[in-house]
C-alpha cells in the first residue's frame, strides 16, 4: 500500500518578479526637475511633468547610461534601437493620463541573474532569466487620510514630486519557485545596483519596489495556472512571507474546487495575508502606441563598449574570488560582500599587509557592532582600513594581545590614529619576556594558597582565575599563550 504525498507537494509555485528600480540621478527622466527624496508635495514639479500643452521631454542621458549599465551587469542583450512608448490608463497619480515607458521594443532583453541558496550547509546556485529590462517614469503618489489605502479613507491627496522619477523595470522569467529563492533573487538584484551606483535600492522610501506573480500547478504539469499579481511588499521578508503565504492560498481554493482568479492582490503586513485589489489589467487594456514626442534610441558599438568597461566587479564574482584567492567561507563572502562600501574597505586593509581572515573577523565582528550602535556606514568611522590593518599586524606579531586591540578600537573608531603610536604612547606593548611573566605567576600562586592548594587537588579550572590574575597585574598585556604554558609548568611543579 503506498502512502499519498502530502497536498504541499502535489503542487509546485510558478514565480517571476517584476522589480522597479528608481535611478540614482540628480534630475528626471524627462525633466529638469529635481529627483530629491522627502521634499515637501508638488514642490518637484514642471511643465513637462504635469503634461502641461506646448512642452516637449528630452531624455535624460544618464537615465539611458545607467538602464544600459545594468543590463550589461545582468548579461542581457542591448539593443542597439529601442524607443519609447506611452502606456495609457486614468488615475489621479498619472498627471498626463499617460505614462512613458517601453513596450515591444525596451532596452534590454534576455539575460540572468545567479542566485545562491544554502541546502544542507552546502551553497547552490540557481540561474534565474531576466526577460526583459526598460526605462520608463514613475507616477505620482496618493496619500489617503485615515487609512494607507483609497478603501477606508476620508479622502485622497496627491504628491506629484514621484512623477517623472526615471525608473528601469527588471522583468524575470518564471524561474523562481519559493519565497527564499525570490526574496534572494530581489536581494542580488539590488546588490548589483548599488555596486553598480545606479540605484540606492532603499525599500522603505520606494527606491526598489517588487511585484510579484505567482501561480500554482501540479507537479509534471506544463501549462502555468492562472497568475495572480501581489503588490506592496516593502522587504525583502515580506516578499518571501507573502509568496508563502499566496502559494497557501491558491493550493489550498484548487483543492477545494474554487477557481483562482486573475487579479491584483495586496499584500497586509499586519494581518500577514493578501487581500483582493482588482482584477488583473492585460496589455491590451494600456493601448500602447510609440510616443512621438521622442526620437528612437541608438546606442553604438563604441559607446556600449566604453560603458561596459566602467563595470565594477559584482558581487557574485567578488564572493567567488574571496572563496577562492582569499580563502574565505561561504558565509563570511556573503556578509562581506554585501555592501561594496564595506567590501572596498576589506579589501584595502587586506592589500595593506593584513590577513584577510583576521579582517574578516574584526569587520565583521567588532566593527560591524560599532556600525550598528552608532547608526553610521563604514566609510564614515576614522579607523582608516590601513590602520586597522597596521592593527592587525601587531596581534599576529605579538606585539599587542588581541584583547588589547579590542581595547584600543573605540578609540581608533570614534578618533582615529596610529594603532602603533597609541600603543608606544600608553606603553601597551605586549610581555613576552619569559623572566618578566614568570616572575609575576610566583607573585600570583605566593598570594593564593588557598585556590593552588585546591587546584593541585584536582580543580584543574582554576587555571584560568590564575592566568586571570596575571592579566589583571600586568593590565592585559601578558602573552596568553605564553603565560598559560609557564603557569601550566609552574602548577603541576615542572
Amino acid at each position: 500500500m503506498t502512502t499519498a504525498a502530502p497536498v504541499k507537494t502535489q503542487y509546485e509555485a510558478v514565480i517571476g518578479l517584476e522589480t522597479h528600480c528608481q535611478l540614482s540621478t540628480e534630475t528626471k527622466i524627462f525633466s529638469a526637475s529635481s529627483t530629491e527624496f522627502g521634499a515637501d508635495p508638488n514642490t518637484y514639479i514642471d511643465p513637462v511633468t504635469m503634461g502641461l500643452p506646448g512642452v516637449l521631454p528630452v531624455l535624460n542621458q544618464k537615465v539611458l547610461e545607467y538602464a544600459v549599465k545594468t543590463g550589461l551587469a545582468l548579461s542581457c542583450q542591448i539593443a542597439p534601437y529601442s524607443k519609447f512608448d506611452r502606456k495609457q490608463y486614468f488615475y489621479p497619480d498619472l498627471p498626463k493620463n499617460y505614462q512613458i515607458s517601453q513596450y515591444d521594443l525596451p532596452i534590454a532583453e534576455h539575460g540572468w541573474l545567479e542566485i545562491e541558496l544554502t541546502e544542507a550547509g552546502e551553497a547552490v546556485r540557481k540561474r534565474i532569466g531576466i526577460t526583459r529590462l526598460h526605462m520608463e517614469e514613475d507616477a505620482g503618489k496618493l496619500v489617503h487620510a485615515g487609512s494607507d489605502r483609497l478603501s477606508g479613507s476620508a479622502y485622497s491627496l496627491v504628491d506629484y514630486n514621484r512623477a517623472g522619477i526615471p525608473l528601469i523595470e527588471i522583468v524575470s522569467e518564471p524561474d523562481l519557485r519559493s519565497g527564499q529563492e525570490a526574496a534572494e533573487y530581489a536581494q542580488e538584484l539590488r546588490r548589483i545596483v548599488r555596486y553598480l551606483g545606479v540605484s540606492d535600492g532603499n525599500m522603505q522610501e520606494g527606491s526598489l519596489r517588487c511585484d510579484v506573480n505567482i501561480s500554482v500547478r501540479p507537479v509534471g504539469q506544463q501549462e502555468f495556472g492562472t497568475k495572480v499579481e501581489i503588490k506592496n511588499m516593502n522587504s525583502f521578508s515580506a516578499i518571501q512571507r507573502a509568496i508563502d503565504y499566496e502559494i497557501e492560498r491558491q493550493i489550498a481554493a484548487i483543492e477545494s474546487g474554487e477557481p483562482i482568479m486573475q487579479e491584483t492582490r495586496l499584500w497586509e503586513e499586519g494581518a500577514q495575508r493578501t487581500i483582493s485589489m482588482r482584477s488583473k489589467e492585460g496589455s491590451s487594456d494600456y493601448r500602447y502606441f510609440p510616443e512621438p514626442d521622442l526620437p528612437p534610441i541608438e546606442v553604438s558599438l563604441q559607446q556600449l563598449e566604453s560603458w561596459q568597461a566602467e563595470l565594477p566587479e559584482l558581487p557574485a564574482k567578488k564572493r567567488q574570488r574571496y572563496e577562492s584567492e582569499l580563502g574565505l567561507s561561504v558565509y563570511d563572502a556573503r556578509i562581506l560582500t554585501d555592501d561594496k562600501t564595506v567590501a572596498d574597505y576589506f579589501e584595502a586593509a587586506v592589500a595593506a599587509g593584513a590577513s584577510a581572515k583576521l579582517v574578516a573577523n574584526w569587520v565583521m565582528s567588532d566593527i560591524a557592532a560599532y556600525l550598528n550602535a552608532e547608526k553610521v556606514s563604514i566609510d564614515e568611522i576614522k579607523l582608516k582600513p590601513e590602520s586597522l590593518a597596521e592593527m592587525v599586524q601587531m596581534i599576529e606579531a605579538g606585539t599587542i594581545s588581541n584583547k588589547i586591540g579590542k581595547d584600543l578600537l573605540p578609540e581608533l573608531l570614534s578618533q582615529g590614529g596610529s594603532p602603533k603610536a597609541i600603543v608606544e604612547q600608553k606603553g601597551l606593548s605586549q610581555i613576552s619576556d619569559t623572566g618578566e611573566i614568570e616572575a609575576m605567576i610566583d607573585e600570583v600562586l605566593a598570594a593564593h594558597p588557598d585556590e593552588l592548594e585546591k587546584y593541585r587537588a584536582g580543580k584543574k579550572k582554576l587555571q584560568g582565575f590564575f592566568v586571570g590574575q596575571v592579566m589583571k597585574r600586568t593590565g592585559g598585556r601578558a602573552d596568553p599563550k605564553l603565560t598559560n604554558q609557564l603557569l601550566s609548568q609552574k602548577l603541576n611543579g615542572k
